[in-house]
């Protein structure tokens, strides 16, 4: 186990200023939704992918060598890229308000800047029944700060990851006084357990009691796992509220990644498209240090930021697992182990 310090609620929105919106229809066909994050005006963004099969809009935009330095909202959805279409409400949602990057000389001269990846999750729904424009724009509606709906909930409605029932996650820490947050949409082709024990590969990087379970179990899972080959993705946030420039919120992305490695496996896999946004709300000052060779400049405080952002992205990871609620055919964690919850 880690000895980590989670924020109040052990989420992204421990982050100053951050919020997170959830929608999503289930039953009747459905089993869907989308997920959005509202960052506070003037945070930085960046992001990283790996994997085979991403899919994404206005993620060129977020390179550290284009103009725009500032995000408004990052919008994860389900319905592969059908689901792109829940960032127009997004969109629509933040220019009713006036916010987004200038263009002109009115204040309602704005482009509101939305990067949005995401998951495959076809199977789970009647073909036809996927995230749309209004998806988006009512998840920002529901948006707010303070604790997050974790599982099957938003983007993660109709997650799968590897044999199991997938979800949304979120998890914080404090690091020198600044506060790393994380949400993971967990639907990677990848395992996220160890089917023969139960044990979830990212437990490790975990309080001891983090994730209110009574002990882990030891025994392979009784139920049947699905065979052939899946199209999946596992897509998040990171966020911090340090003052980061564009490279150096990409870092922290791209170390977020190895949160995912860690959490499954394999992954990065041709049939993933594993995404990451950061975001840096600027809220506080990197710490500057001396090196080995002179003036390090802030690089020691980033670098102890990334190592936290692959940490925290793990555990919201095992969160979005453990939090999930099965469906048929896909069975949830705590179906397949429930001993591990049952003194919690």
């Amino acid at each position: 186990m880690t000895t980590t310090n989670p924020g109040r609620h052990n989420a992204i929105t421990d982050v100053r200023g951050i919020r997170v919106g959830h929608h999503d229809r289930t039953g009747d066909g459905w089993l869907c939704g989308t997920t959005v994050v509202l960052p506070p005006e003037g945070t930085v963004g960046a992001v990283d992918q790996r994997g085979g099969a991403p899919g994404t809009r206005e993620t060129d935009l977020l390179a550290p060598e284009n103009l725009v330095r500032t995000v408004d909202a990052v919008c994860l959805s389900g319905g592969s890229a059908f689901g792109l279409a829940a960032a127009d409400g997004v969109m629509r949602w933040l220019d009713e308000r006036q916010r987004g990057f200038p263009v002109g000389p009115e204040p309602a001269h704005v482009v509101p800047i939305v990067p949005s990846a995401v998951i495959f999750d076809l199977p789970r729904s009647t073909w036809g029944n996927r995230p749309d424009a209004t998806f988006g724009h009512a998840a920002c509606e529901a948006a707010t700060g303070g604790p997050v709906a974790q599982g099957s909930v938003g983007a993660g409605a109709g997650a799968q990851v590897g044999s199991l029932k997938g979800g949304v996650g979120t998890a914080s820490e404090d690091v020198d006084g600044i506060v790393v947050g994380a949400l993971a949409v967990v639907n990677a082709a990848g395992e996220a357990v160890r089917l023969d024990t139960g044990l979830p590969y990212a437990a490790e990087y975990a309080d001891e009691n983090e994730f209110g379970v009574s002990r882990w179990p030891e025994r392979a899972g009784n139920f049947t796992a699905p065979s052939g080959t899946r199209l999946n993705t596992t897509i998040g946030v990171v966020a911090v509220d340090a003052t980061l420039s564009k490279a150096q919120c990409r870092r922290l992305a791209v170390a977020a990644q190895d949160g995912i490695a860690w959490a499954v496996r394999p992954a990065h896999t041709m049939f993933d498209g594993d995404t990451v946004f950061a975001l840096a709300t600027g809220e506080k000052d990197l710490q500057r240090a001396e090196g080995p060779i002179g003036d390090a400049g802030s690089a020691a405080a980033l670098d102890r930021l990334c190592t936290a952002a692959a940490r925290v992205f793990a555990r919201a990871m095992v969160h979005g697992l453990l939090s999930a609620k099965g469906v048929p055919g896909l069975p949830a964690y705590a179906e397949v182990w429930p001993e591990v919850f049952a003194d919690g």
